[in-house]
């Protein structure tokens, strides 16, 4: 077995959490994985993970022996890359739909264009994926980040925010405070978290806005269109409400109260022996959203 090798298996399932995800991970069969870390164990003679029915912990000394093995796998990784290779392969990326639709999309295009051997198959939807799960290497996330290991490049940050149509508001009035929403048609969208509650924040103070919404929509677009149309007060991150805001055909409320903003992050699963491909992604990507000033 080569030595390196079973430093490599050993990350793995550090990072994985578990023989089958690690497995999975590397293409090999488990029992090869569980083989290979029961060769390492009796090789330093010392227990590298505490296990569980459901997930492997690892211990201090696994600790200590993964930040060991980092620094070697990378020098030696260093020692053998060819540094002026061109990026190729497939790189499969994920992002909201919104998002991915206006913002991410072009973006990739532009990439493409610029890397001809390089082929990107870019999934859109509302939902995390799990990145080892669904072989997954890189992914735009907005909102805070779970604990989850995966390596973070932040972008930037949006708002939540309130709007309506200028007709709406002519006839029934612009509240001026999250409490006055009680007397207003609230329309709930739902793709991502189903709460009929909206909350604000102004002056450390938390403003829980509770209600039960005549018209619920699991589609952005769709909350989007029944506000346009006065029906009645929605919200919206501000990328997906930018093109109704400029053209005025929705105007911001409450902008006293948006509270904090929300982080924009690439997110990937490990720096280490990173792809010059997704290296390459990820450079064009920082560079391109920094001129999108919907995510400053």
């Amino acid at each position: 077995m080569d030595r390196l090798d079973e430093l490599q298996v050993f990350l793995a399932i550090l990072e994985a959490g578990s023989m089958a995800a690690a497995a999975h991970k590397l293409g090999r069969s488990p029992s090869a994985v569980t083989r290979i870390l029961a060769t390492l164990e009796e090789r330093v003679g010392l227990r590298l993970f505490e296990r569980s029915t459901r997930r492997l912990t690892a211990t201090g000394e696994g600790l200590r022996l993964a930040e060991q093995a980092r620094r070697l796998l990378l020098d030696y990784e260093l020692a053998i890359s060819e540094h002026d290779a061109a990026p190729r392969g497939l790189l499969r990326v994920t992002a909201p739909m919104v998002f991915g639709r206006r913002h991410m999309a072009p973006v990739v295009t532009r990439f493409l264009m610029r890397y001809p051997e390089i082929q990107v198959e870019l999934i859109l939807g509302d939902r995390n994926m799990d990145l080892i799960d669904h072989g997954i290497d890189l992914a735009l996330r907005i909102g805070p980040l779970e604990s989850s290991g995966l390596v973070a490049r932040r972008l930037g940050e949006v708002r939540r925010v309130t709007l309506a149509s200028p007709a709406y508001l002519q006839a029934r009035g612009t509240p001026a405070t999250p409490e006055e929403l009680a007397q207003h048609e609230l329309i709930l969208g739902t793709a991502v978290r189903g709460l009929a509650e909206w909350r604000y924040r102004a002056d450390g103070r938390e403003h829980i806005v509770r209600f039960t919404p005549r018209l619920q929509l699991n589609d952005v677009e769709g909350v989007l269109n029944a506000a346009r149309a006065g029906f009645g007060i929605a919200r919206a991150l501000s990328y997906q409400a930018a093109p109704d805001l400029q053209a005025g055909s929705l105007v911001p409320l409450l902008g006293a109260f948006d509270g904090e903003a929300l982080p924009v992050n690439l997110v990937f699963p490990s720096a280490r022996h990173m792809a010059p491909r997704l290296r390459a992604f990820i450079d064009f990507a920082v560079e391109e959203f920094a001129r999108l000033e919907l995510i400053r």
